[in-house]
C-alpha cells in the first residue's frame, strides 16, 4: 500500500470563526485595564482636573461670546468628555507594543486565526473601554445644570461609542508600526492630542481665526464634538458645521475608514530577511 508523505500542505489547518479569538482579546484587554487601578483613576481624574481647573480659570469670559452655553465651563464639559475617551484609548493602544515586546503579538498572529479576529477584539476592548469611562463622566453633568433625558442620553452614548472606536482603531494603526512605547507618545503629542485640540473642545469653529477654521472643518473629531454639543445643549449651542445628524455620518465614515486602515496593516504580509 502506498504511502502519502505528510507535508505542511497536506495538513489540514483548522479554521476558527474570527469572534472567538475577537471576543477573547477584547475580555483580555477589559480585564487587564481594571487590574491596573492607577491607569482606571489617571484616565478619569486627570480629565476632570483639567476641565474643573480650565473651565473655572477661564470662568465666564466666554460667557455670551462664541460658546452660547452660559459659561466655558459648562461648554468645555463635552470636550472634557471627549478628552477621557482619548486617554483610554491611548493607554490602552499601548498595549500593543507591550504584547509585542512580550511575544505574545506573536503567539496570537501565528494561531490558526484570521487576522480579523486580531484587530477586532483589540479595537472593540479599546472602544468598551474608553466609551464606559466617557459615560461614567456623565454623572458630574447635573452638578452644571446640564439635565439629560433618554433620548438625548443615547444620542451622546452612540457618539461617545463612535468617537471611541475611531480613536481606538487609530491608535491601533499607529502602535501596530511603533517599536517603542516613547515613539507612540511622540506621534500622541505630535497628532493625537492636536487633533482633540482642533475639534471645537476648547474653542467653538465659529470662534476660530480663517486658517484655524479650515483645519477644524477638515478635523473628523470636530463633528463628533458637533454632535455632542447639538445634543447637551439644543437650544443654546454654538454655530456647528453640520447638523446632528450629518454630523453623526461623519464620524461613523471616519470610525470605519481607520478600523480599515489597521486592518489593512494587519494583513499586510512582511518580506522575511533573506538567510
Amino acid at each position: 500500500m502506498a504511502q502519502v508523505a505528510v507535508t505542511p500542505a497536506t495538513i489540514a489547518t483548522p479554521t476558527v470563526s474570527p469572534f472567538l479569538p475577537a471576543f477573547t482579546l477584547w475580555w483580555r484587554e477589559i480585564v487587564r485595564f481594571y487590574r491596573q487601578p492607577a491607569r482606571v483613576v489617571g484616565v478619569i481624574v486627570s480629565p476632570l482636573l483639567f476641565w474643573i481647573v480650565i473651565g473655572a480659570g477661564f470662568g465666564s469670559s466666554l460667557h455670551t461670546g462664541a460658546t452660547g452655553t452660559g459659561s466655558f465651563l459648562v461648554y468645555f464639559f463635552p470636550g472634557a468628555l471627549i478628552m477621557i475617551v482619548l486617554f483610554t484609548s491611548i493607554f490602552t493602544m499601548m498595549s500593543v507594543i507591550e504584547d509585542r515586546n512580550e511575544g505574545f503579538l506573536l503567539s496570537v498572529m501565528v494561531a490558526p486565526v484570521h487576522r480579523s479576529g486580531i484587530v477586532l477584539g483589540k479595537v472593540l476592548g479599546g472602544t468598551t473601554l474608553s466609551a464606559v469611562q466617557g459615560l461614567i463622566f456623565l454623572v458630574f453633568a447635573p452638578f452644571i445644570g446640564i439635565h439629560i433625558g433618554l433620548e438625548q442620553f443615547l444620542i451622546v452614548t452612540l457618539v461617545t461609542f463612535l468617537a471611541a472606536f475611531a480613536l481606538t482603531a487609530l491608535g491601533f494603526a499607529i502602535a501596530w508600526r511603533m517599536e517603542s512605547a516613547q515613539g507612540f507618545h511622540a506621534i500622541i503629542n505630535l497628532f493625537l492630542i492636536p487633533l482633540w485640540m482642533l475639534s471645537g473642545a476648547l474653542f467653538p469653529v465659529s470662534g476660530a481665526s480663517g486658517w484655524i477654521r479650515v483645519l477644524m472643518r477638515i478635523n473628523p473629531l470636530t463633528y463628533g464634538m458637533d454632535a455632542l454639543l447639538l445634543t447637551l445643549f439644543p437650544a443654546t449651542a454654538p454655530h456647528t458645521t453640520l447638523p446632528l445628524w450629518p454630523s453623526i455620518a461623519v464620524l461613523a465614515l471616519f470610525a470605519a475608514l481607520v478600523f480599515l486602515a489597521g486592518f489593512i496593516m494587519v494583513n499586510r504580509r512582511r518580506a522575511l530577511p533573506a538567510a
